[in-house]
C-alpha cells in the first residue's frame, strides 16, 4: 500500500518535469508558452463567466422556489414502480444542472439513510454514472462558440438514463 501512495505522490511532479524537459528538448520557450496559455485560459474564463453565473442563479432559484421538490414528488411516483428509489429523484434532477449542488444533496442522503444503505450505494453509483448535462453543454458550447447542438441533449439524456439504470441494478434495486 505504501508503494502506491509513494507512486501517486510522484505522478504530478513527474508529469510536470516530463513536459518541461520535453519542451526544453524541443527548444521551446517554456515560460513564454506557459504565460500565453494562462492568458488564453483567462480569456476563456471571462467569456464563459456570464453563462456560469446564469446557470448558478437558475439552480438556486429552482431549489429555493420548491420546484425541484415538486418535480421530485411527481417523478418519484412514476419511477417507484420501476425500482428506482423516489428519494434519489431530487439528486438525479439537480445533478443534471450542478455537480456541487448534487454533492450537497448526496450528503443529505448519507445523513438520512447512511452511506452503506442501498439508497446510499445507488446514490453514490449514480453520481459517478451521470453527468452535469446542462452545465457541460452551456459552458463548453459557449467556450467553443457552438450554436447548433444537434443531438447532444438527446444523447446526454439517454446516457444519463443508462447511468441511472446501471446504478439501480448495481446497487441492488432490482
Amino acid at each position: 500500500m505504501n508503494i502506491l501512495l509513494f507512486i501517486s505522490n510522484l505522478m504530478i511532479p513527474l508529469v510536470i518535469f516530463y513536459v518541461v524537459g520535453f519542451a526544453l528538448l524541443m527548444k521551446r520557450d517554456v515560460y513564454g508558452d506557459f504565460v500565453a496559455g494562462a492568458a488564453d485560459g483567462l480569456k476563456t474564463v471571462v467569456r464563459i463567466m456570464p453563462t456560469l453565473i446564469g446557470l448558478m442563479v437558475a439552480v438556486g432559484v429552482l431549489r429555493a422556489s420548491g420546484f425541484l421538490d415538486m418535480l421530485a414528488q411527481m417523478l418519484g411516483k412514476l419511477l417507484a414502480p420501476l425500482g428506482f428509489p423516489p428519494e434519489l429523484v431530487p439528486l438525479t434532477v439537480v445533478k443534471m444542472f450542478s455537480s456541487s449542488a448534487a454533492t450537497g444533496l448526496l450528503l443529505d442522503v448519507y445523513k438520512s439513510f447512511g452511506t452503506d444503505s442501498q439508497i446510499g450505494l445507488i446514490a453514490s453509483i449514480s453520481m459517478g454514472c451521470t453527468e452535469t448535462i446542462f452545465y457541460t453543454m452551456s459552458v463548453y458550447f459557449a467556450a467553443a462558440k457552438v450554436t447548433k447542438t444537434r443531438y447532444t441533449l438527446a444523447g446526454a439524456l439517454i446516457a444519463t438514463l443508462a447511468g441511472l439504470a446501471a446504478s439501480a441494478v448495481l446497487g441492488g434495486a432490482f
